[in-house]
């Protein structure tokens, strides 16, 4: 939907991660749209150095979220808040839904 904005496929959908979830780290993004995480690693590496996203280490992951000085980040999460609104009711559930918990011991498969 803003591929043609954007120049990209995956920076349209690192951005529509973060704006669902406000934080994601690299496999976490290529494991939800099941893609390549290279696409994903070099989208997010330009959008730290444009200075849209910032991160953080978190044990041994880098962990990504938006830039809280990103002088336009009001406007960008307005266009992609209205993106999103476009996204199937299935996929907007689907980014929204977060399970960091880990399984109840014992629990079976």
């Amino acid at each position: 939907m803003l591929e043609p904005i954007l120049g990209s496929e995956n920076k349209e959908r690192v951005l529509i991660f973060l704006i669902a979830r406000n934080e994601g780290y690299p496999t976490e993004i290529a494991n939800f749209f099941d893609i390549d995480l290279y696409g994903i690693q070099n989208q997010l590496d330009t959008l730290e150095y444009g200075g849209v996203l910032i991160s953080r280490k978190v044990g041994r992951t880098r962990v990504y979220s938006f830039n809280p000085r990103y002088p336009f980040l009001k406007e960008l999460k307005a266009l992609l808040e209205k993106a999103f609104s476009f996204y199937p009711e299935e996929e907007r559930e689907r980014l929204v839904m977060i399970r960091r918990r880990p399984r109840r011991r014992g629990k079976p498969l």
